[in-house]
């Protein structure tokens, strides 16, 4: 089983970028090491209930301590480039000095990966907020914003000569909505108001980063991560439309339009009110400065039908569909279409595909891990986007999620997502077959 594109494919030529990859907090380990403060996920795990199998992110993939094999790791998958996260309370103390310690792991790490040629991307929030600053309102406090800030100038200032390309966050609608207002992810907030002040404290906090981001690192690509489901209606029925029209307004546009317009949805206005945050004056200006990429995380889409009291809710698709071990829908075209439509909607920077990948129920049997339904979700999206290039939407580059099965939030390490196996008892990895197809797809490009 094999990944193919058409031999007349651009994301087959050498200005196209495939990577893969990871997060701080999913794959570090060494929470107490090196002055490393404690995160909202560290507090999180730690409250019972909230993390299956009470999980925790200790040791994780023990990245920390082995990070030089897990570079020979990435340039054996064959890749140009290696998406990664900087863990904010690995590098700063409560005074919010630099912490070198944390740092020089870093520095280290970034300076390897360019000695070995790869293209460095990297996440400057990828989800771990200090928890002194949660104690003191966390998101819901737009003091963070400007936390945040000083943190990306820090940051910036000390490893930007490794770094080709700098986001400022990664997924802020998990950030704010799963964590603020659905309770579902650190710090466990469920309070329906909580969850868009947080997201617009969130973008403001990138609005704010940017112009120190480009005077530290004026070599370098600036821009934010968003991750996006496809909303699909459940019927034809008009209030299933409607619901569908709810979900994609509250779910994508209320993070792209911002950015890309320096308004929330004016839908709201009328319909939903309830959804729109506090805004101070300049703000919206701060959002909408100009990013010189836009990153998409894609795995899945949903469908929507009415309700009463929440405007949509979640339906199983009618069809007979394929999901994954997470109970998510595979639905490549829904990839094809969102970009599409964002690319009509939106004068949109050039994209990047950040994340994309599938937990699957992962087994070893006598060293290999033959996982078929990976190999055909990974083929079925790299065509998806193909056909997005194809029908002009500007794409740069692809990575695969994820470099190595890890923590996967609120699901523990019950979920497999990688490209690479770990067993956690004894920290081998194991590249699985989709790992070695995606390698052959690299190296099957003509240059």
């Amino acid at each position: 089983m094999s990944i193919t594109l058409p031999s007349n494919s651009k994301m087959l030529t050498s200005d196209f970028i495939f990577g893969v990859a990871t997060a701080s907090f999913q794959i570090e380990g060494a929470t107490t090491t090196d002055n490393r403060l404690p995160s909202i996920w560290d507090t999180f795990c730690a409250t019972p209930g909230k993390v299956k199998g009470a999980d925790n992110g200790d040791i994780a993939c023990d990245h920390y301590h082995r990070w030089e094999k897990d570079i020979l790791l990435i340039k054996d998958l064959g890749v140009d480039a290696y998406r990664l996260s900087i863990a904010w309370p690995r590098v700063m103390d409560e005074k919010g000095e630099a912490n070198q310690a944390g740092l020089n792991f870093y520095r280290n790490l970034l300076k390897k990966l360019k000695a070995e040629g790869l293209t460095v991307f990297v996440t400057l929030y990828h989800w771990d907020l200090p928890q002194h600053l949660e104690d003191k309102g966390g998101w819901l406090n737009r003091e963070t914003a400007y936390q945040f800030k000083h943190y990306a100038d820090l940051v910036t200032k000390e490893l930007a000569e490794w770094v080709d390309s700098w986001a400022t966050f990664n997924e802020p609608f998990c950030a704010a909505i799963l964590g603020y207002e659905l309770g579902i992810h650190a710090p466990g907030l469920s309070e329906p108001k909580y969850g868009r002040q947080a997201a617009h404290h969130i973008l403001l906090a990138h609005g704010l980063a940017l112009p120190v981001i480009r005077k530290n690192a004026p070599e370098s690509q600036v821009g934010i991560v968003l991750n996006m489901n496809r909303s699909y209606a459940a019927s034809e029925k008009s209030e299933d439309q409607f619901a569908c029209l709810m979900r994609e307004t509250l779910d994508n546009q209320f993070f792209i339009e911002p950015l890309m317009k320096g308004q929330y949805p004016q839908l709201l206005n009328t319909v939903a009110p309830q959804y729109l945050p506090t805004i101070l004056p300049g703000d919206m200006d701060i959002i909408a400065q100009p990013i010189d990429f836009l990153g998409m995380n894609f795995y899945t889409c949903n469908h929507n039908a009415y309700d009463t009291d929440a405007l949509f809710k979640d339906v199983k698709n009618s069809d007979t569909v394929e999901y994954t071990d997470i109970g998510w829908e595979i639905a490549p075209h829904a990839l094809k279409d969102l970009l599409v439509n964002l690319h009509q909607q939106y004068k949109l920077p050039p994209i990047y595909i950040t994340e994309n990948g599938a937990a699957c129920a992962d087994d070893i049997i006598d060293g290999e891990i033959n996982d078929e339904q990976r190999i055909r979700y990974l083929d079925g999206h790299i065509n998806a986007v193909h056909q997005a290039i194809e029908a002009g939407v500007d794409i740069r580059g692809y990575f695969a999620w994820s470099l190595m099965d890890n923590f996967e939030w609120a699901e523990g390490y019950s979920k497999r997502f990688g490209l690479t196996y770990v067993d956690y008892n004894t920290q081998e990895r194991t590249i699985k077959h989709s790992g070695h197809a995606y390698r052959a797809l690299l190296n099957s490009r003509p240059f």
